[in-house]
């Protein structure tokens, strides 16, 4: 058995910290981190590392933060480190067959989906969106296409009915940095064997736009609901209430039933506003905020607004 001592690691968000600090503590600290360039972030739009790069760091790893991998003096470094493996968890940018030959063992990537079902760039929210029961992270030995590479390890989970894409994602992020470490030595020993994907059950999960936020109250309320816990934290619903907008930060369907126009504000319930929704149904939005001012209880914010009867979601 060869051991698998030079690594490097691909990653840049939040989730692919957890696999990063799991190679750390194991003792397979990376030769190089790879991530990408630091970018304008949050409303001053202040410069900022990415969290892989900001992290590793701290801990006194070699960073690189190049603007494409698939440029020459990319090919030409990670060519030099002689890798035994590439482990990537969220890095941003499609690797080119050079890159992915460079390694002895490959280049494995943490997806989180149970492969082929959303494959893409936001297979959580789409989970979430779909109404999926379960999910899970997929280990995968990368290919030229996207996410379509035989699939070395899985591990699924019940998705709990409450979750946010922001709270599935931390979860799934120390499910797959688990695997990276089960998947290491099932490669120095030779015992694990990657597995085409199948055609069949293969959808795409496409990057978030900022549009896919609106409301649309012709949803029954289910639907919408399942939207808010996909776009958390981003990149929210919103809709307008009284003409001005408002961003929906909580909200649960209701157990009752309404023939009011879709949109139509019904009323309190306990800690709610009662929405009609489509198909008749009804969503209890739980918290607000109007741009520029503090989330607001819904209960609050129609003591402050004093809304009318005839007071309408658009």
């Amino acid at each position: 058995m060869q051991r698998i001592e030079r690594v490097a690691f691909f990653g840049t968000p939040d989730f692919a910290l957890p696999t990063l600090q799991a190679l750390v503590a194991a003792e397979r600290a990376p030769l190089l981190v790879v991530t990408q360039p630091d970018r304008p972030s949050g409303r001053g739009q202040r410069v900022q590392a990415p969290p892989v790069a900001h992290w590793a760091r701290e801990h006194g790893l070699e960073i690189w933060q190049p603007a494409r991998v698939r440029d020459p003096e990319v090919l030409e470094r990670i060519a030099g480190l002689e890798l035994d493996l590439a482990v990537v968890a969220a890095f941003g940018q499609i690797f080119p067959r050079a890159l992915l030959e460079l390694p002895r063992h490959g280049c494995v990537n943490v997806h989180a989906s149970l492969l082929p079902r959303h494959r893409g760039a936001a297979p959580v929210q789409a989970a979430l969106l779909a109404g999926d029961a379960e999910t899970g992270v997929s280990i995968m030995q990368m290919d030229e296409g996207l996410d379509t590479g035989p699939v070395l390890l899985q591990a699924s989970t019940r998705l709990a009915g409450h979750e946010t894409a922001g709270e599935l994602l931390a979860r799934l992020a120390h499910l797959g940095a688990a695997l990276v470490l089960e998947t290491i030595p099932g490669l120095e020993s030779g015992t694990l064997v990657a597995r085409p994907q199948p055609d069949a059950g293969a959808t795409h999960a496409p990057r978030l736009r900022k549009e896919q936020g609106r409301a649309d109250w012709s949803q029954p309320a289910a639907s919408i609901f399942r939207q808010l816990r996909a776009f958390t934290p981003w990149p929210g619903v919103t809709a307008e209430l009284a003409g001005e907008p408002v961003k929906l930060l909580w909200g649960e369907p209701l157990a009752e039933r309404s023939e009011a126009p879709p949109g139509s504000v019904l009323g309190p319930r306990h800690d709610a506003l009662a929405v009609a929704c489509g198909e008749g149904t009804v969503l209890g939005v739980a918290k607000l905020q109007r741009p520029g001012r503090r989330p607001l209880p819904a209960a609050e914010l129609l003591r402050g607004e004093r809304l009318g009867a005839t007071a309408r979601f658009a």
